[in-house]
């Protein structure tokens, strides 16, 4: 993946410029925030097309500018547009605003938003079936494998959609108004084949309310964060970490990867993601290991944090029973009804080994939250509509305002409000100098991927110690790389 640069960054969400203001830099797609069955997913009925003779329809009144040209450039015709989209950290009212969009644009087009949960589970039987949704957004816990939809030709190839006239950005295709590298992650061999909405962000999350208050200052290294969490535990009032254990990918990703790239350099990464043989063997890989397992090994977590999924970890933390917890930019969103006023959330990177290996600031950023449109679709250039509508800058600002979160789009958080929380992973982003921290694996060896959250589990319950956990994945990637049926690929950076 390209890493973006701080100029870039700082240019493509506007927020240091005039009057524009910060919103929230990398966001996320988190498990739903109330686990629920899924409404019973249904096909969706065959599109109208547009006669050829069909005049031309007045441009609609957005309180925003539309070019004409940018109006239903797929020349699409009424139909009912069969949405099935995960709700989670982030709702799903951002999705509904979306579908009203399209549906003003394009006179007869009603778009259904059917909100879910578990969607492999949901949508995996309409995909056997042959009649799929005409458009997914596929995330959480429980999301379908892009890589293995990819191999199986499941998703439509989005070339059309990225070449098409933006939405709301006048002279510019879609492709051209997102953030460099945000979409990279959806790239298989070439092909774009889905779309991340948004730009997503990982770290270590506190009270800067409590920090102030206390005098303390968040840790500079991983040494240091050991040293503070342990006196923290001496002191008693407060216990020094929890995490969303019912779903180890959290911590997985926001600790132990950060102490992988910090022990051996973004090469090591990319050695791992490149299924390199005996990687797993390696001395810095043991080293995250050991720096990662001391959690459990020195009892730094709140007593009962195995039993705990997102949203009870969570409100642990905003309860002041744990100083940090890792998590992604949906956080504040996902637990506003419960955020105390003046708790101050901000979040920080996991912090590196003294002597790390990769830069220091090296933040964990990437596209996340990513829509699908399926090749059988039976109205999958209406699928395409939809998502050109959601990467819009009249989205993005909805997005920003209502959901305090930010998409991919280029410049759609001028005039959005920022909380302490948004500054802080801005100002996470833009220390990394460009450097983010990438990791592959889940998105293309998902089953791999698995195996290392059930031995993560492991390792930070204390039933297993780091060089068993080393030499179990070891066994893991081997199975991955020698199995004919899984697709291989390969990152140089």
């Amino acid at each position: 993946m390209k890493n973006i640069s701080r100029r870039e960054f700082l240019k493509a969400t506007a927020l240091y410029g005039g009057a524009a203001a910060a919103s929230a830099a990398l966001a996320a797609c988190g498990p739903a925030a109330t686990p629920a069955p899924a409404p019973a997913a249904t096909s969706a009925p065959a599109a109208t097309a547009v006669p050829p003779t069909t005049a031309p329809v007045a441009v609609p009144d957005f309180p925003f500018k539309v070019a004409p040209e940018a109006l239903n450039p797929f020349k699409l015709g009424a139909a009912e547009v069969d949405g099935q989209f995960f709700s989670g950290g982030y709702g799903h009212e951002y999705i509904k605003y979306a579908a009203s969009l399209m549906e003003k644009e394009i006179p007869g087009v009603k778009v259904g938003v059917v909100p879910l949960q578990r969607v492999n589970d949901v949508l995996r039987p309409r995909f056997v079936g042959g009649n799929p949704p005409d458009v997914i957004d596929n995330s959480g816990a429980g999301q379908m494998d892009n890589a293995s939809l990819v191999a199986d030709g499941q998703l439509a190839d989005l070339a059309e959609l990225m070449e098409a006239p933006a939405f709301d950005i006048p002279g510019k295709k879609v492709k051209e108004t997102l953030i460099p590298g945000s979409q990279d992650t959806l790239v298989f061999d070439g092909k774009q084949r889905g779309i991340n909405f948004v730009f997503t962000g990982y770290g270590i999350c506190y009270s800067n309310k409590l920090f102030k208050a206390n005098g303390w200052k968040y840790p500079a290294t991983w040494e240091d964060m050991i040293d503070f969490s342990l006196q923290l535990k001496k002191d008693g009032k407060i216990a020094p970490w929890t995490h969303q254990a019912k779903y180890p990918y959290y911590i997985q990703y926001m600790v132990l990867w950060s102490l992988l790239y910090s022990a051996g350099g973004n090469n090591l990464i990319v050695k791992i993601d490149n299924l390199e043989p005996n990687i797993w063997k390696d001395p810095a890989v043991l080293r995250a290991a050991e720096g990662y397992y001391q959690l459990y090994d020195k009892g730094l977590f709140l007593e009962g944090t195995p039993g705990l999924d997102h949203t009870a970890s969570q409100t642990e933390f905003y309860k002041g029973n744990a100083a940090f917890i890792p998590c992604g930019g949906w956080l504040e969103n996902e637990m506003k009804t419960i955020l105390p006023a003046d708790f101050e959330t901000v979040m920080a990177i996991c912090p590196p080994f003294k002597d790390s290996k990769g830069n220091p600031k090296a933040a964990e950023t990437q596209g996340g939250e990513p829509f699908i449109v399926p090749e059988k679709a039976k109205n999958k250039k209406h699928g395409f509509e939809f998502l050109r509508v959601l990467m819009s800058k009249a989205e993005a600002k909805y997005f920003a305002e209502n959901v305090l979160s930010i998409s991919a789009v280029v410049g759609g958080l001028e005039g959005a409000k920022a909380t302490a929380f948004m500054k802080s992973q801005v100002d996470m982003a833009t220390n990394a100098g460009g450097d983010a921290i990438i990791q592959n694996i889940q998105g293309w060896y998902d089953a791999m991927w698995k195996g290392i959250e059930a031995l993560s589990t492991q390792l930070l319950t204390g039933k297993i110690k780091p060089p068993q956990f080393c030499d179990e994945v070891q066994k893991l990637a081997d199975q991955t790389a020698k199995d004919p049926d899984i697709k291989k690929y390969k990152r140089t950076k």
